[in-house]
């Protein structure tokens, strides 16, 4: 499953909304839905849907699953930076790919990250970035062993490992768990899948299950930790019911493959 051979092995991708991505050999898919577009696809699936539900809070904590190139974070900071918000922003983000990380200050972003240009470089040098609004910290290695150690509660946990398919370790039952332990009791989940698999190992950690629908981009899916107005509610026990075969992913049936 990991390759660090392959890891290096990248190629520059245009999306269909103009921005750029990447595309993964060792993961055999691109870090973005080139469909849907990098800068669109991180603002629309994750960064509106999830400071919209939490609009009233003045300090938000984020994780960010898991960094890549970076377009969720970035976008969060400039969404808040063009709606002129106040609000305090503290980023963590697993990544196991620190020569990525470290290549950042070079990549061709949109033009919409040039007022933070100063933060790209910042984390690309040091993996962390702070001011008196914001903080951004990239936790190195394994996401698996990191997020276990993380002592900060979470608001918002932005879902965006390569996919299951490609890397089934980051969606299983057991990481949900995991990720369930450090959130706040009013936490919400935003990812592109909308798997039956995915939304069960969520259900089964005592999230709440929403269909997520944005302008030009495919429908997605918000989880949640307290019951949500104003979002299309699953009901996970009649989907259970109608397709009783239906199981979410489990370690045990991937760990073996875990470096082949």
């Amino acid at each position: 499953m990991y390759n660090e051979n392959l890891r290096p092995q990248k190629e520059l991708v245009l999306c269909e909304d103009g921005t750029n991505t990447l595309y993964s050999k060792e993961f055999d898919e691109p870090y973005h839905s080139t469909k849907d577009g990098a800068l669109h696809e991180s603002l629309e699936k994750h960064v509106k849907p999830s400071l919209s539900l939490k609009s009233d809070k003045d300090k938000l904590t984020i994780l960010d699953i898991c960094f890549g190139l970076g377009y969720n974070t970035f976008a969060t900071l400039h969404y808040i930076k063009k709606n002129h918000l106040n609000t305090q922003i503290h980023i963590l983000s697993p990544e196991f790919d620190e020569d990525l990380v470290h290549s950042l200050d070079s990549f061709e972003y949109p033009p919409e990250f040039n007022s933070i240009k100063h933060i790209i470089k910042a984390i690309s040098q040091d993996l962390y970035y702070e001011d008196e609004q914001f903080k951004i910290e990239i936790l190195p290695g394994d996401a698996r062993k990191s997020i276990p150690m993380i002592r900060e509660k979470i608001d918002i946990i932005y879902q965006d490992a390569f996919s299951p398919l490609h890397n089934p370790l980051l969606w299983t039952q057991e990481w949900f768990r995991d990720v369930r332990a450090i959130c706040k009791e009013d936490a919400i989940l935003t990812t592109y899948s909308t798997a039956a698999a995915i939304r069960l190992g969520l259900y089964k950690n005592d999230f709440y299950i929403f269909v997520h629908r944005a302008e030009m981009m495919r429908f997605s899916t918000v989880a949640s930790l307290k019951m949500l107005d104003g979002l299309e509610y699953i009901d996970m026990e009649l989907k259970k019911e109608r397709n009783p075969t239906a199981k979410s992913l489990k370690d045990r049936d991937h760990l073996k493959d875990m470096y082949s």
